[in-house]
């Protein structure tokens, strides 16, 4: 394993460590790998850290080739806010419940008044007060549309503490939801809703998490499979998807506030399952366009990820508001 600990008077740590504090670079590579791949412990170092760097804003990476155990990490522990990437968490919590007996994906729900929030989705705008559906429908609506009233009505059912809980017996204790969306009195943690919002979790936490999902070591191998499934279908194609060759499939969530853009997920491609997260808070860039920063961060990084994992299977990247996306690496200023 080879280590590079760099000095970066630019980020304080989640603790508010001073400006000396410092980001670990770790790429987990072994010799027969480097054989077969020369220079990607070369290539992720130095394309992503200059890219990372140059953006305005905070950001933590956690990259891990599935089939190889290749990794990258930058500020992977730092705790960050998830916006909507949390409402992974509540659908583990769901398809845990249903595998204890305690609830039913077939079980209805019903869309009240009171529910409705504003935000992402569909069901506040487009649905009627009085709708029934499964609640496996407001999953795949929490999933693919972000849908805020959606999580919220699943929340309902299944307790924001039990999401809570159940990340800590798994082991990933700052992966935390702390209020339903909009319903800050609703909020478990007032201060770290207060310094976070929805929700908050670390790079490495959330890598993690994906990694098992991939294995199907999550609640059970059908119910992995199911929840991938979901995530494959998330509609937001401004982060990772942006750039990448057309067909790549991702099974990702994103979410999105006005200072955080963050995606974490799958890449499916020819050299093998990538799990990638992506964190930034803070960010200058706080637009709502579609070149924002955060955004554009997201799916360079993607695009580098996918390129360095899969050498001499280039393939032209997406775009950025119709213009080619070029080089997707900034020079190193």
């Amino acid at each position: 394993m080879s280590c590079t600990f760099v000095g970066d008077r630019a980020h304080r740590s989640a603790h508010g460590a001073g400006p000396q504090s410092v980001w670990l670079v770790c790429l987990s590579i072994s010799a027969s790998s480097l054989l077969s791949l020369p220079g990607l412990a070369q290539d992720l170092g130095h394309q992503l850290v200059p890219l990372i760097e140059a953006h305005a804003g905070q950001v933590a990476v956690a990259v891990k080739h599935l089939d190889t155990g290749r990794s990258f990490f930058y500020q992977a522990d730092r705790i960050m806010p998830t916006a909507s990437l949390i409402k992974v968490a509540v659908m583990l919590e769901v398809y845990q419940q249903v595998e204890e007996g305690r609830i039913s994906l077939s079980e209805p729900v019903t869309l009240r008044q009171e529910d409705k929030v504003p935000g992402s989705g569909i069901l506040t705008e487009h649905f009627s007060v009085g709708a029934r559906f499964p609640l496996r429908d407001a999953v795949r609506l929490m999933i693919a549309f972000s849908d805020n009233t959606a999580t919220n009505m699943v929340l309902d059912r299944v307790g924001l503490t039990a999401v809570n809980k159940r990340m800590e017996a798994w082991g990933f204790a700052e992966t935390k939801i702390h209020s339903k969306v909009f319903r800050r009195d609703t909020s478990l943690y007032p201060e770290r809703s207060r310094r976070y919002g929805l929700g908050s979790t670390t790079a490495r936490e959330m890598l993690a998490l994906l990694e098992k999902l991939h294995h199907r070591q999550l609640v059970s191998a059908a119910a992995s499979a199911e929840m991938l499934e979901h995530l494959k279908k998330c509609t937001d194609r401004d982060k990772f998807p942006r750039l990448l060759p057309a067909g790549t499939t991702v099974a990702h969530k994103t979410g999105s506030v006005s200072d955080a853009r963050n995606d974490a997920g799958i890449l499916y491609t020819p050299g093998g399952p990538i799990a990638l997260c992506v964190l930034t808070a803070g960010n200058r860039d706080t637009s709502w366009t579609q070149d924002n920063a955060g955004d554009v961060l997201c799916a360079r990084i993607a695009r580098v990820v996918y390129d360095v994992f899969n050498p001499g299977k280039a393939s032209p990247p997406g775009t950025i508001e119709g213009r080619p996306a070029g080089g997707v690496v900034p020079s190193a200023k």
